[in-house]
């Protein structure tokens, strides 16, 4: 082969490699970029009461999980337009601080009779829960509003633990 053949091959391999490396790291970065955005709008914070009210200037329209005691006397629900409203109170978000305080029966009952512990009002669209009660554990995901009002996607409960034993002595007998 020619010497400039030669040159002219080697000049187009080098432009065809330097290419394909180039690509290789655009593309490498943009799926690390989809990949991080992706899961960053999906991260949700699993907080306690005293936690997002904390945080509120951070918090504010973000999604996040929060979970305390449901106050029975404040539930609200209006059938026509499918609404509920109620407080939940602060209860601890560590495990081994509610069995120094007694296990989770008397955590909850604690929260819901100390008018001094920190509350939270939560509105949600949709049919109200049956498990919804005074003193359920709530675990509501949703976002807190500037109003100071944690709109609710979701509500998960669980039952006072008094009522889980009258289920399992029932079970018993």
């Amino acid at each position: 082969m020619k010497k400039r053949i030669k040159i002219l091959l080697g000049i187009i391999l080098f432009i065809g490699i330097c290419r394909l490396v180039i690509g290789i790291g655009i593309l490498g970065k943009s799926s690390l970029y989809l990949i991080k955005s992706s899961s960053a709008s999906t991260y949700q914070y699993f907080m306690s009461v005293n936690d997002i009210l904390e945080k509120k200037e951070e918090m504010t329209n973000k999604s996040a999980r929060i979970s305390g005691a449901v106050i029975g006397e404040s539930v609200e629900y209006d059938e026509a337009i499918k609404e509920l409203s109620f407080f939940i109170a602060n209860v601890p978000a560590d495990y081994e601080q509610v069995e120094e305080e007694g296990g989770l029966a008397i955590v909850l009952e604690n929260a819901v009779n100390d008018s001094q512990r920190n509350r939270i009002q939560v509105v949600y669209i949709g049919e109200k829960p049956e498990l919804l009660r005074n003193m359920s554990q709530a675990i509501i995901i949703g976002e807190l509003h500037k109003d100071s009002i944690f709109y609710a996607d979701e509500i998960l409960l669980r039952c006072p633990p008094r009522y889980e034993e009258a289920v399992s002595d029932q079970a018993i007998d």
